[in-house]
């Protein structure tokens, strides 16, 4: 039953198209959607029944508000407008940066080749995308041995290495003709458009002529890129007769779950699939839709030249949204495409039912638990926080996000703390003090939803530290917790509220037993951060009494070897590689 408040907002909704956004009892911004009749739309969640997130979500609507738009591609655009400003917790959100590699040929006038998760409108050539790094690195080299561009940092008045090695056309000491540079890329164009005939008779010759000379190791290396391009290249099913990129996107929906398969087609083959699993507010078919319209809008996914989706969906609005044909197929190849992708959403779908143990019990209800225990509100993200030191050196400070009772271990982050004093108490307020300030003002100048709950591991200091930086530097009204130890270093109960209260709960119940995972789960995130810390410094410390090893020799050690015994297991030569002297290469191995 709506609350007269809700009543009063369903009675000034209009019959026009636009976007709506649900809150909660804090004013938060909980879900948007788009409608094409506002009042149809929105009422649809105050007089229908529901279960499942719909139903969580209608139970937490303590106030509404809408957008009117002229048309329904202003009301998609809209959408994905303040989803992407508000990050609601009730909508799919897709994580930015997580495309996928693509191989990049370089706008230069002496190019090279590259990979690359950012796709630029910088008139160099893309391919791909490629199913992982590994697979887009392996077809990288492979190119770069048969067909070679540019390797070195350009012209240097000697040959470089790669020249040697035949993987540079030799820039580095001579002015390689555009013709030439244009004839190589070529090559390479139609060798990743699935044309490789020509190439695989060439590397069969050499492969003939290397063991008629005896020159066996360099026979098996031909025998490798042969097998490779079979992997990657003829492997893939030739589903088309044109080379139009494609992207096909089938969802299937059950429980209040939507499961979606994304294909990439390129070089008229299908390269890659996308799998995503949601459960959902809205109709299957709209929430199909938000997701292919954030999908485009992440910095690493490029358009392809044409869409393909199922039948039921908006085709005509997505396309002029995208600004790229948006396509049902009816027939042929295309269209079975289409069936394997829904077939496929069914069959994750449906195994995601087995394994997964939807216990809210555990999970959602032990975090309601701890939100009534400190008289607030349902809330859906807790953060917490740990520090970590021996004697006060090297201190870090480690922030755990658990959202719905769950560990949400992408937004995981550790931080690196100023040298304090000796005083334990003067360490614990200025360490917390400090990534209180860096965590919240980050992430109000990125405008990113904020927690709500915070919880801080140890005693009143933390937690009065956290609460001062918190409303008197940052403005924030965010509840903040102790979570205090026994004398046996367990889990026992949570400080609270400006008399410092101890709030006890069950130890027998889930809400417990969850305040025990993210104590213990912080402490461990903070103490293994603190070791890696450590070794890093001491492996940096040993580096530096080496003589003749300078700063920035010692930074190509860290980055490529992390650890001295990966550094005494490197040959001279894998020394050599990183661009140091043979002499300084052999003063390291024998300082080690």
């Amino acid at each position: 039953m709506a609350s007269e408040h809700i009543e009063h907002k369903l009675s000034l909704l209009p019959d026009l198209p636009g976007c709506y956004q649900m809150k909660d009892i804090t004013g938060k911004i909980i879900y948007v959607g788009k409608a094409k009749n506002l009042k149809n739309r929105v009422r649809s969640y105050f007089k229908s029944s529901h279960d499942g997130k719909t139903a969580r979500l209608v139970a937490e609507i303590a106030d509404l508000d809408f957008i009117v738009t002229s048309t329904d591609k202003e009301a998609f655009l809209l959408e994905i407008t303040l989803i992407q400003k508000y990050q609601p917790y009730y909508n799919i959100k897709l994580k930015k940066g997580t495309g996928y590699p693509y191989i990049k040929i370089t706008n230069e006038r002496d190019p090279q080749i590259m990979i690359t998760g950012d796709v630029k409108k910088d008139d160099a050539y893309y391919f791909g995308p490629y199913p992982n790094v590994y697979a887009a690195q392996e077809t990288m080299h492979f190119i770069q041995r048969v067909y070679p561009l540019r390797r070195c940092n350009g012209y240097q008045g000697r040959p470089c290495l790669y020249y040697h090695m035949g993987q540079c056309l030799g820039p580095c000491f001579r002015e390689v003709p555009v013709e030439e540079y244009q004839a190589q890329i070529e090559r390479i164009k139609r060798f990743l458009n699935g044309n490789v005939g020509k190439v695989k008779q060439q590397l069969t010759a050499k492969m003939t002529a290397a063991a008629n000379e005896m020159q066996f190791e360099r026979a098996a290396e031909i025998r490798d890129q042969l097998h490779y391009i079979e992997a990657t290249v003829e492997k893939q099913k030739i589903i088309s007769t044109d080379h139009t990129t494609r992207d096909l996107f089938n969802f299937y929906m059950d429980k209040g779950w939507i499961s979606i398969q994304v294909f990439f087609i390129r070089q008229a083959r299908l390269m890659k699939r996308e799998s995503r699993l949601f459960p959902i507010v809205n109709t299957a078919e709209e929430e199909f839709e938000s997701f292919i319209l954030q999908f485009y809008d992440r910095k690493n996914n490029v358009k392809p030249r044409e869409i393909l989706v199922p039948k039921g969906i908006d085709n005509a609005v997505l396309e002029q949204v995208l600004e790229v044909p948006v396509r049902t197929p009816q027939r042929g190849e295309k269209r079975a495409l289409l069936e394997l992708a829904e077939k496929n959403s069914r069959i994750k779908l449906e195994e995601k039912f087995r394994l997964m143990e939807l216990d809210n019990r555990t999970t959602v209800g032990a975090q309601d638990e701890i939100m009534t225990a400190l008289g607030l509100p349902k809330g859906h993200v807790i953060e917490a926080f740990d520090h970590s030191h021996i004697q006060g050196t090297d201190p870090v400070s480690a922030m755990v996000q658990f959202e719905d009772g769950r560990p949400a271990k992408q937004n995981y982050r550790k931080y690196k703390l100023a040298q304090d004093a000796d005083d334990h108490s003067a360490n614990e307020d200025a360490n917390t003090r400090e990534v209180i300030y860096r965590r919240y003002s980050r992430l109000l100048k990125e405008k990113a939803p904020l927690p709500d709950l915070i919880l801080m591991d140890g005693g009143a200091i933390e937690m009065n530290a956290a609460k001062d930086v918190l409303e008197n530097e940052l403005n924030l009204d965010i509840p903040v917790a102790g979570m205090v130890k026994n004398n046996k270093h367990k889990t026992a109960a949570l400080l609270y509220g400006d008399a410092d209260e101890m709030i006890n709960l069950d130890p027998k119940s889930q809400g417990f037993y969850l305040l025990e995972r993210i104590q213990e789960e912080v402490h461990r995130f903070a103490i293994t951060f603190h070791r890696q810390l450590r070794g890093k410094n001491s492996l940096s410390s040993r580096l530096e009494n080496i003589k003749g090893v300078g700063p920035k020799t010692r930074t190509k050690l860290l980055k490529e070897f992390k650890t001295i015994n990966h550094i005494k297991e490197a040959s001279v030569e894998d020394i050599q590689a990183l661009g140091i002297s043979k002499q300084t290469a052999q003063l390291i191995k024998l300082s080690l």
